[in-house]
């Protein structure tokens, strides 16, 4: 099984303590196999199976990914860059940052900004030109940039 990426805190349709121990150890390492997990559970391979199955089907696993070592992922740069956009404009902005490869994650969120925009580029160079690229989308008024200078805590996966 591939890495997977799950959130800290368990949605409702996690049914009962089992769930969320597989969850658990899912998240230290998802390419375990039913077997392992079955053995450490306590519980049939069958029941593992059926376990993640249900959870796949009921959106509590929602995907599966790599996540790089730590030389790999200093190779590029994180940058948080807040969004301002004109009103009515959010969905067609959303769509145009969708395609951008860069992009890891956009969250709508409340305060000075109307998105929170978590991209990562290969160089300075190419975030200069995402970030010109993100200010040339119709309808945004602004952007903000906070380049990631050290993770100090992750916990995301």
């Amino acid at each position: 099984m591939p890495r997977i990426s799950a959130r800290p805190a368990f949605p409702a349709t996690v049914k009962d303590q089992l769930d969320r121990d597989l969850l658990a150890l899912l998240q230290a390492n998802a390419r375990e196999s039913a077997a392992n997990l079955a053995r450490k559970l306590g519980v049939a391979r069958t029941t593992v199976l059926a376990r993640v199955s249900r959870m796949e089907r009921e959106g509590v696993i929602v995907g599966y990914t790599v996540r790089l070592g730590q030389d790999e992922a200093d190779r590029g740069v994180n940058a948080y860059v807040g969004i301002t956009t004109e009103p009515k404009s959010g969905r067609d902005v959303t769509r145009r940052l969708a395609r951008i490869p860069e992009l890891r994650q956009l969250c709508s969120v409340s305060g000075e900004f109307d998105y929170i925009a978590l991209l990562r580029a290969e160089s300075m160079p190419r975030l200069d030109a995402l970030l010109d690229e993100i200010g040339e989308i119709e309808g945004v008024i602004k952007t903000t940039t906070s380049v990631v200078l050290a993770v100090r805590t992750d916990r995301t996966a």
